[in-house]
């Protein structure tokens, strides 16, 4: 059952609620983001500034140049993560942000509460039948703005050794109780091997999971008013799920992304792996020894029959309050995520799997070497993206990102099942209190 978008509708001036409290003083229309902004009209030259942290974006963006001589694009190569959110509201505040900006799906609502980002709703046309409803929901924020187009996706799926299953008589578990089934068989089976790792260092992947699973971490009311509920019902199945596997010793406790991951995953200690669409692309360098010995299928399920996923990962492109040019700017964004020619770009040139879903197939998506027995790779990957759950992130993130990492690394560490439980309390209340500090008006599901 895919999962539709349940926030409730909102407006624009709502979520930009607590402004203020970071600094925005001024009126909503003086600094460009009223609710009525045209963006004004571009009818002579403009030239427009992106930054992006993705490789080559300058190549995708020259084949618009050399189409558009009357709108110019120029690729400012930056970092990403908090380093870019940062900056970017350090440029908002100084009045010169730039045109255009690749902002990952969880920043959104960071820099919507910060005034950064334009509504470009009226410069969207018929896009949004262009992406499954969650990516679009990640967009709008569940309200009836549109503050950035999606740009790439990063939905969640089920890696396997699929030599190891079959030596080993292992099932691909099609719901979470099988998982849990697959991961016990495994021990038994190969004693000195795990189905796979709790990364505690991983909070997207853990977020992503939650997201599955029908977790609102965070919402916002037509009043402004906030809700953090990050220890909701939905995040506590998850997180009690993970530490009871971890407690029971039948899957590891260890960080990926560290060279003990790269060596289990290529000696095959290490069975399965709970990733991304772009999983194939790590597992060139983590586990060179493996190839043609994966597989992919669609994420565990926590009920049969249902046919959802979360993600991991993702971005989208949008356009600054501070532009004097939005229409163009859209206009470009809109070009960049949804024309077959810039999609194939992006996927040749800056080795992106794209939010649109007809950039999701065709002959410029070959199958990942690592999965040359998997020729459907690509068409499965499509129908898991077009499943994707809406998330609901909120405008402090980092906070409950840094909080899980620490509170979440102790209850690995100590494998007990309790200790999850009292680390995502943990990330709750810490995420709640930091949103509180900074004044936005708050409270907690």
């Amino acid at each position: 059952m895919k999962m539709s978008i349940n926030r409730r509708q909102i407006s624009r001036r709502s979520i930009l609620a607590g402004a203020a409290a970071l600094g925005l003083t001024g009126t909503l229309a003086a600094c460009g983001g009223s609710d009525d902004d045209s963006g004004g009209s571009d009818s002579g030259p403009v030239k427009l500034t992106y930054w992006s942290w993705a490789p080559n974006m300058e190549k995708v963006a020259a084949i618009w140049n050399k189409k558009n001589p009357d709108i110019t694009v120029t690729v400012s190569k930056q970092a990403s993560g908090g380093e870019i959110v940062s900056k970017l509201i350090t440029a908002k505040k100084a009045g010169n942000a730039p045109d255009l900006i690749q902002v990952e799906y969880q920043s959104l609502p960071t820099l919507v509460s910060n005034d950064v980002l334009a509504d470009i709703t009226k410069y969207a046309g018929d896009t949004k039948s262009q992406f499954a409803d969650g990516l679009w929901g990640m967009a709008t924020l569940g309200t009836d703005a549109l503050y950035a187009i999606p740009q790439d996706a990063g939905p969640l799926m089920f890696y396997y050794r699929e030599d190891l299953f079959k030596k080993h008589g292992l099932s691909v578990p099609k719901t979470w109780t099988e998982f849990a089934e697959t991961a016990r068989a495994a021990r038994k089976a190969v004693p000195d091997a795990y189905l796979t790792t709790f990364s505690s260092n991983d909070p997207g992947l853990f977020a992503g999971l939650a997201q599955q699973a029908g977790g609102k971490w965070w919402t916002v009311g037509s009043g402004g008013k906030w809700t953090v509920g990050i220890d909701d019902a939905a995040t506590k199945q998850v997180a009690e799920f993970w530490g009871g596997l971890v407690q029971e010793g039948v899957i590891d406790n260890q960080p990926m992304y560290t060279p003990a991951w790269n060596n289990a995953l290529n000696k095959g200690t290490h069975l399965a792996w709970v990733s991304a669409v772009w999983a194939p692309g790590v597992l060139v360098s983590s586990a060179p020894d493996t190839k043609g010995k994966w597989r992919m299928a669609p994420l565990p399920q926590w009920k049969s029959g249902e046919n959802v996923t979360g993600s991991w990962g993702g971005s989208s492109t949008g356009v600054s309050t501070d532009s004097k040019h939005v229409e163009a700017a859209a206009k470009f964004a809109t070009w960049l995520n949804t024309d077959p020619e810039a999609l194939a770009a992006l996927v040749k040139e800056v080795a992106i799997y794209p939010a649109a879903t007809k950039g999701q197939s065709g002959d410029v998506l070959t199958t990942p070497e690592f999965f040359s027995n998997q020729a459907d790779f690509y068409t499965t990957a499509g129908q898991i993206a077009a499943t994707t759950a809406a998330a609901a992130w909120g405008p402090n993130v980092n906070t409950a990102y840094t909080t899980f990492q620490d509170a979440f690394g102790k209850a690995s560490k100590a494998k007990k099942e309790a200790q999850f439980d009292s680390a995502l309390a943990t990330v709750q209340a810490k995420t709640f209190a930091d949103m509180k500090k900074q004044g936005f008006e708050v409270t907690e599901a």
